[in-house]
C-alpha cells in the first residue's frame, strides 16, 4: 500500500497547489490522501522554518487539520494558529524540533470516524440501537455512518504514518510520536494511545466531548469510556497524557467526566505535571480560537526539552 500511495504522490507534489499559507514555515499539501481504510482526506504537512533532512524532528500528528494553519480557508474563519505557536515555541526552545501533520476531517464521517469503537462495543445492543437512532438539532443522525475509528486508526498508523516516515526526516519511534485533536478529536487521540501504545508516545485530548453524543443525561457512554481506560491506558513510565476543558459553551458540560478521567488517569499510576496533566481554563469556550489561545500549553508539556 505504502508504494502505491508514494507513486500516486510522486506527481501529486508536482500538480498540487497549496491551499493554506502559513504564517510561519510551509505545508506540503496531499490532496485526498489514498486509503483503503477509510474516505480520502486532505493530508497538510507543515514544516518549520530552516526544515532540513539534515536534522531529526518529532512529529505530531493532529485531526480536523483544515482549521490548523489559515483562518481564511476555514468554515467559521478560525485557526489554531499552530504554525506559529509551535514557530515560536521552537524559536525559544522551549520545545524539541517537530512538524504537525493535519489530518482533514469529513464532516459527513467525523462523527463515526472519531468516535471511539471498542467502548460502543461493551454496550448492550438496545443502547447501541438508541445511539444509532439519534439525532442532533438538524434532525440529521448523529452517526451518518457506522462507526469506523478502529479504521481511521488504521489509516493513521498504517497507511499515514509510514508514508511521513519515509517522505521527511523524523523520528519514527513512540518517544516521538504525538497526537492531538479537540473535542471528538479529543476522544480520538485518547483512544489512539489505548489502542496504539507502542506508536504513540503522548497524546492531547483538548476539550475532550467526554459525552460523545449531543445527550447529556442518562447517558451511557461516558461511563464506558471510564471503564475503557481503567483497562487500556498505556504504561505511564513511557507516555504523556494532556487533558484540559473550558467553563463556556459546550465545554461547560465537560468538568465533571473530566474529574472522573483524572480518577482513573491516577489509579493508573500516572503523576500530575510529569505525565498527565489536566487544566481547567475559566471562560474559555468551544471554539478555534479558545483552543490556540492555550494550544502553547500542551505542545510545551509533551514535546519540552
Amino acid at each position: 500500500m505504502y508504494k502505491f500511495i508514494l507513486l500516486c504522490f510522486s506527481f501529486a507534489q508536482v500538480l498540487q497547489a497549496q491551499p493554506m499559507k502559513p504564517s510561519a514555515g510551509t505545508i506540503k499539501h496531499y490532496e485526498k490522501f489514498p486509503s483503503k481504510f477509510v474516505t480520502p482526506r486532505n493530508i497538510d504537512v507543515w514544516l518549520p522554518e530552516g526544515y532540513s533532512k539534515n536534522d531529526k524532528y518529532s512529529v505530531l500528528y493532529m485531526h480536523d487539520g483544515q482549521m490548523l494553519f489559515d483562518a481564511n480557508t476555514t468554515w467559521n474563519k478560525q485557526e489554531w494558529k499552530a504554525d506559529e505557536t509551535a514557530s515560536r515555541l521552537m524559536a525559544e526552545k522551549k520545545t524539541q524540533k517537530f512538524i504537525i501533520v493535519g489530518i482533514s476531517s469529513i464532516a459527513e464521517t467525523r462523527h463515526s470516524d472519531y468516535f471511539p469503537e471498542k467502548p460502543l462495543d461493551d454496550l448492550p445492543k438496545s443502547e447501541q440501537d438508541s445511539l444509532y437512532a439519534m439525532k442532533k438539532n438538524d434532525g440529521k443522525l448523529v452517526f451518518e455512518e457506522k462507526i469506523n475509528s478502529d479504521n481511521y486508526l488504521k489509516f493513521i498508523v498504517n497507511e499515514l504514518k509510514p508514508f511521513i516516515d519515509n517522505i521527511y526526516s523524523v523520528y519514527s519511534d513512540s518517544k516521538h510520536t504525538f497526537i492531538a485533536g479537540s473535542s471528538m478529536g479529543g476522544l480520538i487521540s485518547m483512544y489512539a494511545i489505548c489502542q496504539y501504545p507502542n506508536v504513540f508516545g503522548g497524546a492531547a485530548c483538548i476539550s475532550t466531548h467526554w459525552p460523545g453524543v449531543t445527550k447529556l443525561e442518562n447517558n451511557p457512554i461516558p461511563a464506558a469510556f471510564m471503564n475503557y481506560m481503567k483497562n487500556q491506558l498505556p504504561a505511564p513510565e513511557n507516555h504523556k497524557i494532556y487533558f484540559d476543558f473550558g467553563t463556556a459553551t459546550l465545554d461547560a458540560a465537560y468538568e465533571p467526566f473530566q474529574l472522573q478521567a483524572d480518577e482513573v488517569v491516577k489509579a493508573k499510576g500516572y503523576k500530575a505535571g510529569k505525565n498527565w496533566m489536566t487544566k481547567k481554563f475559566e471562560g474559555a469556550d468551544h471554539s478555534e480560537q479558545s483552543w490556540a489561545a492555550r494550544f502553547e500549553v500542551p505542545l510545551v508539556f509533551l514535546l519540552g526539552r
